[in-house]
């Protein structure tokens, strides 16, 4: 049997203070009782913004001024193939409420996981919970490392950061990694660490970024479901693999020439749309990228872009 496919346009609707506005479904439709993020059946013609813009002000009485694409999921039902076409707005006209007397909230990003939600809508929390943009650290004695670590976090506003220090033994990477955490804990960011899964035993860092090697090699989840597992990945298999044990998040590249590898084959943008399409998870750009890719990034479905060399400079 043919399943028919459903095209839904919805939105994570976030205010000033950073909270996220859900609703949740009337018991008498499918998974009632659910929480879900806003938004609707596109109509004949109609694309995935206007059908936004059409269900959020028949829902929540708002008119949207500015909306991004954040996420693109498909999820296969047992009687349907459903894809959640999701998109951030952040600015928009109206107070918003529950026109059609459906309850909503306005929710703290990490309270999220609280509320049951539809299968389908656990790639949007994760999406919803990561920043655009991934700093990866490079190589550096200490001084230098930690100088430029907060520079990128103080200026650049980073909150999201994979410690990568291949260089050193496991007593200056345990060490390194503790003044790494600290000095993201002061500026309310996530660390997660290049290393295998059981480094979490020793340091309580916030996740684990899996080298596309260990991937590979991996049947299940190694860390557990309240910390955030990533992954390097470099191709469609990968990706697949990266679903299969339940990333929360990937890295694709190259996907475009770097300085240190300049005649690397790399993705192109084109490829690097149609592998993202088919992800399970949130993916970041990563490979030649900078902060000015971020929104052409999104563009084409990326949470946004990962890199080392654009935030791990100094400016003095």
């Amino acid at each position: 049997m043919i399943k028919r496919r459903v095209h839904v346009a919805a939105a994570a609707v976030i205010r000033g203070d950073g909270r996220v506005l859900i609703a949740r479904r009337p018991a008498t439709v499918d998974q009632g009782g659910l929480w879900e993020f806003p938004g609707g059946k596109l109509a004949p013609y109609e694309t995935g913004l206007e059908a936004l813009k059409r269900e959020l002000n028949e829902e929540l009485g708002i008119q949207i001024v500015r909306a991004q694409p954040l996420i693109r999921v498909h999820h296969e039902y047992a009687d349907k193939h459903i894809l959640l076409d999701v998109w951030q707005v952040r600015e928009y006209d109206g107070d918003p409420y529950g026109r059609e007397g459906q309850p909503v909230r306005w929710v703290e990003v990490d309270d999220l996981p609280n509320y049951p939600f539809p299968a389908a809508n656990m790639p949007i929390l994760r999406a919803v919970a990561l920043p655009q943009e991934y700093l990866i650290t490079a190589e550096a004695d200490d001084d230098v490392f930690l100088a430029r670590l907060e520079r990128a976090l103080k200026e650049d506003g980073v909150r999201l950061v994979q410690l990568r220090a291949k260089e050193l033994d496991d007593a200056a990477y345990q060490a390194r990694a503790e003044k790494t955490l600290a000095l993201c804990r002061r500026y309310s960011a996530r660390l997660l660490l290049n290393a295998d899964p059981e480094w979490l035993q020793r340091v309580d860092a916030d996740g684990i970024h899996l080298t596309s090697a260990r991937l590979m090699e991996l049947k299940h989840r190694p860390i557990p479901a309240d910390k955030w597992l990533g992954a390097s990945t470099h191709g469609d298999e990968q990706l697949a693999q990266a679903g299969q044990i339940d990333c929360d998040f990937v890295t694709l590249s190259p996907l475009a020439p770097t300085p240190s590898h300049p005649d690397a084959v790399t993705i192109g943008w084109h490829d690097f749309q149609q592998m993202v399409e088919t992800a399970a998870m949130p993916v970041f750009a990563l490979g030649g990228m900078t902060r000015h890719h971020a929104n052409q990034a999104r563009g084409v479905g990326a949470q946004g872009i990962a890199s080392i060399r654009d935030f791990w400079r100094n400016d003095s």
